[in-house]
């Protein structure tokens, strides 16, 4: 199995406070989405964020073919960082660790994402031709996204 990462930084002009009451909240993940992917939310999104929370969304990873994300919420450390997991869906492994912290001008968030892709060694082209690209775009579209939501002196 091959582990590829993934990481951005991104420092946001708003209190911890703030940002943890934002990023807490999956029902905000629907904001941070591409439209392309016509992210939905179907279950588990009805309370506050805790260990154990399953949450299950729909997204389309190709025009016309959509499928099922099952995520664990599997550690949370309030306003400090938590991680959720992928039961099932796209990927043979997905960890994604949040973290936060208070720093000048606001807060500075991590993303940090562990992952493979299922039919290793068959699946390296998929990866460099589609899903590692993806990847970079959806979190390029989240830092705008941030932006946007949160404007004001951003650094990157």
């Amino acid at each position: 199995m091959k582990i590829h990462r993934f990481e951005q930084t991104q420092i946001l002009p708003i209190s911890l406070e703030e940002a943890w009451a934002f990023f807490s909240d999956s029902r905000n993940l629907n904001d941070l989405t591409p439209p392309d992917l016509a992210f939905q939310t179907q279950s588990g999104d009805d309370e506050p964020m805790f260990a154990g929370q399953i949450i299950v969304h729909r997204i389309q990873v190709l025009p016309k073919i959509w499928t099922t994300w099952v995520t664990e919420i599997v550690e949370v450390d309030h306003q400090r960082y938590f991680i959720d997991e992928q039961r099932s869906g796209p990927y043979r492994f997905w960890h994604h660790l949040h973290r936060f912290e208070a720093c000048p001008g606001g807060v500075r968030m991590l993303d940090r994402v562990h992952y493979s892709l299922p039919f290793h060694p068959f699946s390296a082209p998929m990866h460099g031709l589609f899903v590692g690209p993806k990847l970079e775009t959806i979190f390029s579209f989240r830092r705008q996204a941030l932006e946007q939501r949160f404007p004001g002196k951003v650094v990157a």
